[in-house]
C-alpha cells in the first residue's frame, strides 16, 4: 500500500475557513475511490516563519490508483484549494510506501 502524505502550512488568517474547506476537500478526494481512509492531523513542531501545520495521510489502494488519482483526478481537486487558499498557504506532498505494519494489542 501507499500512503499519499499532503502537508499544508496554513496562515493563521485563514485557519479557520482553511480547516472548515479541509474537512469536506477530504470526503471529495475519497469519493475518487482511489483511497481507502484519509487520516488529518495536526503537526506539532511550530513553524519558525509561523502558520499552522497540518498532514493529511491518504491510503492508496495501490500505486496503479495513486497514478490514476494523479491522471484524472489531482488537478481538478486541487484547483479549488489553490484558488481559495494560494497566497495563503504552502503545500508539499510525499509519497510513502508501506514496508510493515505493526500494533500493540493489550489484555
Amino acid at each position: 500500500m501507499i500512503i499519499y502524505n499532503v502537508t499544508v502550512n496554513v496562515d493563521e488568517s485563514i485557519h479557520n475557513e482553511w480547516l472548515t474547506w479541509i474537512k469536506n476537500h477530504i470526503p471529495e478526494v475519497l469519493a475518487t475511490g482511489r483511497f481507502t481512509e484519509a487520516k488529518l492531523t495536526k503537526v506539532l513542531v511550530e513553524e519558525e516563519k509561523g502558520g499552522i501545520t497540518y498532514a493529511i495521510q491518504y491510503r492508496a489502494k495501490s500505486r496503479e490508483e495513486l497514478d490514476n488519482y494523479y491522471k484524472f483526478d489531482a488537478e481538478k481537486l486541487r484547483g479549488d484549494g489553490l484558488s481559495r487558499f494560494a497566497d495563503k498557504s504552502l503545500a508539499f506532498r510525499t509519497e510513502l510506501e508501506i514496508i510493515d505494519e505493526f500494533s500493540v494489542s493489550f489484555k
